[in-house]
């Protein structure tokens, strides 16, 4: 782990840069499986789920029974948590709702928006060296919420076949009981491209290894949206001269134990902060089991200890972490000056776990720097915008001949003629009339 100490500004873009590596061949190599899914379907996702997984499977869809073993096999412990969560995570997300408004723009013309489900999503969980069953409730449930009509789960089974009990008890409670089992590549592929067993979607969500996120990047290019870019988690904790080190350094580990590649910098204006922190880290470091995973990580972890809160605000703006631990006494403060965050976390008791499993916020984060311009999974996430006109006689009256000067502007006379005709067309549907009109009342003087 790297110390930087009052760093210059010109040295803050290099100071802030993520782990990068080279995937020229992982490209490639993703590429092919995609052609190989896409032209083979359910054959080659089972070669490739027994070269990957190292599973023989003959059904990839869960069937019923499957799910009746899982939630006999969940501790009632962990049902209860799993619950719970869903509980928060369904109240946050329902009180997401919009309500659509008409508004009259000039008289005569009406404009609105309506707000659409998605028909068709796609999920995916990893259930590698950390099922992550919470990702279930994460995703499943705001689609629920927003009413997508076909909800399809894709998971990684183990050797023997079998999706892990917690990840198919967390699609039950989050209301989901289309579970394929498929996992890496050959998820992704199977969604975007659909197979005989594997409906193909409009909008993938889910987080992932390099493998998972290479595969959704590049069947986005044309085939399938999906929810965010990514890459690897990463957090930023802010903490004060008054900060409680250990959980400080608890959260950093959290973070760290996501993978080899995670990241955790700790920003500080506290030059003890900056001294002690790394012997706080080794001290839970070694009583923890993750430790392959956390050690790599924290090789490209940082402190950076400057000069003041102001500086520490704008270079955090400037990191745009997934998520942001403000562990100061002045944390309100500081939450105000926040820009470029995927999720917050404010004050001691706050910590990134709880917003990974049970607070009610999402937990599929921007990472990368894409919090610049990205939020997190949202219920907007899962539906589309499609706005309404409406105009009346009197409201293209009023308006046409703005449109047929902007369009003769714009060198665009079929659009102009779309206008033209209709204001000609009621010209003359009105001329007839006021010539009766006329006609009357000269005939009653």
């Amino acid at each position: 782990m790297t110390t930087y100490r009052y760093p210059q500004r010109s040295e803050w873009a290099d100071i802030i840069q993520r782990p990068t590596f080279d995937n020229s061949q992982l490209r490639e190599l993703v590429s092919s499986l995609l052609n190989d899914i896409r032209q083979g379907g359910d054959e080659v996702i089972r070669q490739l789920e027994n070269r990957f997984d190292h599973c023989e499977l003959t059904d990839l869809l869960v069937d019923a029974s499957e799910f009746d073993e899982a939630a006999k096999a969940i501790p009632e412990e962990l049902a209860f948590a799993i619950r719970q969560a869903a509980h928060n995570i369904s109240l946050f997300h329902e009180s997401q709702r919009c309500l659509s408004y008409k508004v009259e723009t000039q008289p005569g013309v009406t404009c609105w928006q309506k707000s659409i489900p998605i028909d068709r999503v796609g999920l995916y969980v990893p259930g590698g060296t950390a099922p992550l069953f919470s990702t279930v409730l994460m995703l499943a449930i705001p689609a629920r919420i927003a009413g997508c009509q076909k909800i399809v789960l894709c998971t990684p089974p183990n050797s023997e076949g079998k999706v892990n009990p917690a990840i198919l008890f967390a699609a039950q409670v989050a209301g989901v009981t289309e579970v394929y089992k498929c996992g890496g590549v050959q998820a992704i592929g199977a969604m975007a491209f659909g197979t005989e067993t594997v409906p193909k979607v409009y909008k993938i969500f889910g987080p992932g290894n390099q493998f998972v996120q290479m595969a959704k990047q590049l069947v986005s290019l044309r085939d399938v949206a999906i929810d965010m870019p990514a890459g690897p988690s990463e957090v930023a904790v802010i903490a004060d001269a008054a900060a409680n080190l250990e959980y400080v350094a608890s959260d950093f580990l959290s973070q760290a134990e996501h993978g080899a590649d995670s990241q955790s910098v700790l920003f500080t204006d506290s030059e003890e902060v900056a001294q002690c922190f790394q012997e706080v880290i080794n001290k839970q470091f070694e009583l923890l089991s993750r430790q392959t995973l956390m050690r790599q990580s924290l090789e490209h972890s940082k402190i950076i200890l400057l000069h003041d809160q102001n500086e520490i605000m704008e270079l955090v703006n400037e990191y745009a972490p997934e998520h942001l631990i403000i562990n100061t006494e002045n944390y309100e403060e500081l939450a105000d000056a926040v820009r470029n965050a995927g999720s917050v976390f404010l004050g001691p008791y706050s910590p990134e776990s709880a917003g990974d499993y049970a607070s009610g916020t999402n937990h599929t984060l921007p990472t990368n720097g894409y919090a610049k311009s990205y939020n997190g999974v949202n219920l907007d996430s899962y539906m589309r915008k499609v706005t309404f006109q409406h105009l009346t006689r009197e409201g293209l009256s009023g308006l046409g001949p703005v449109i047929e000067v902007m369009a003769a502007n714009e060198k665009l006379d079929a659009h102009k003629n779309a206008v033209t005709l209709r204001l000609q067309n009621m010209k003359n549907e009105l001329f007839p009339f006021v010539q009766r009109l006329k006609e009357t009342i000269k005939k009653s003087l």
